[in-house]
């Protein structure tokens, strides 16, 4: 039987182990693969042109949804998750791929489950259950989902470290700022889709200028800060100037 996850249908690899966590994420039927929406309704910028391109839809999976909190898991057998939690759905981000669990009935804790995948937890332990495989994980760190309020303009935000960058992809128009080289440098550019797959819950950019080139690859798994280990649910690839940037993002909803 098939499923169509908001996310790969691919299962939870266990690191350094052979067993699988499968289980498709399926979800309710209205909400298969519905991207999240810039805020289009917005009135445009004073002086921008109203035939301006509007900003693209993102995959659901790069969106914390609801949910207020991200949340770090460090489990057993090795393997670092990322969960956003509401009583409505649990999003889970793993590193190799995203899933939607939907509530389920438990004598004590939180129970979510889709088809043979489960997570159940009670304060800081968690179970990540299928027919094949079992994670005991403890919480490890948890911080407060980027907002609009915080980010005000940008749809989605991605950083990284060593050297220090920063890309914002603005909310009403494909356009994202880049700040580079510990904010050495700062740039303004436009972009184009070149690759946007709603099942994988990825997504390639490509700058708009062909005489400034980049290309920004965002893909739905768990990501963790390399300085301060803060839990994201997006991994982020920046490429320009022959240089490779590596970091985590969030998608911010309006």
């Amino acid at each position: 039987m098939s499923c169509y996850p908001l996310s790969a249908a691919r299962p939870l690899v266990l690191l350094g182990t052979a067993l699988l966590l499968a289980g498709c994420a399926a979800t309710p039927d209205e909400a298969v693969t519905r991207p999240e929406v810039a805020d289009r309704g917005a009135p445009p910028e004073e002086g921008a042109s109203e035939a301006q391109p509007a900003a693209p839809l993102m995959p659901s999976l790069f969106f914390p949804g609801d949910a207020g909190t991200l949340t770090a898991w460090r489990c057993t057998p090795a393997q670092d998750l990322v969960t956003a939690a509401t009583e409505e759905e649990l999003r889970l981000w793993s590193a190799h791929g995203a899933f939607r669990l939907l509530p389920a009935v438990v004598a004590s804790g939180a129970r979510y489950q889709q088809g043979d995948l489960s997570f159940w937890n009670k304060g800081d332990e968690a179970v990540v259950e299928s027919a094949t495989g079992r994670l005991d994980c403890t919480r490890d760190l948890s911080q407060k989902a980027l907002t609009r309020r915080q980010r005000p303009g940008t749809m989605f935000h991605a950083r990284g470290n060593e050297p220090g960058w920063v890309v914002n992809l603005a909310s009403h128009r494909p356009e994202a700022t880049l700040v580079l080289d510990y904010g050495e440098r700062e740039m303004t550019l436009p972009y184009r889709v070149t690759t946007l797959d709603n099942d994988e819950a990825r997504m390639i950019l490509a700058s708009g200028r062909a005489d400034i080139p980049f290309e920004l690859r965002l893909e739905a798994r768990a990501c963790f800060d390399s300085m301060s280990g803060q839990p994201f649910p997006a991994r982020v690839t920046l490429s320009i100037d022959g240089e490779q940037y590596r970091g985590c993002g969030q998608g911010i909803a309006p």
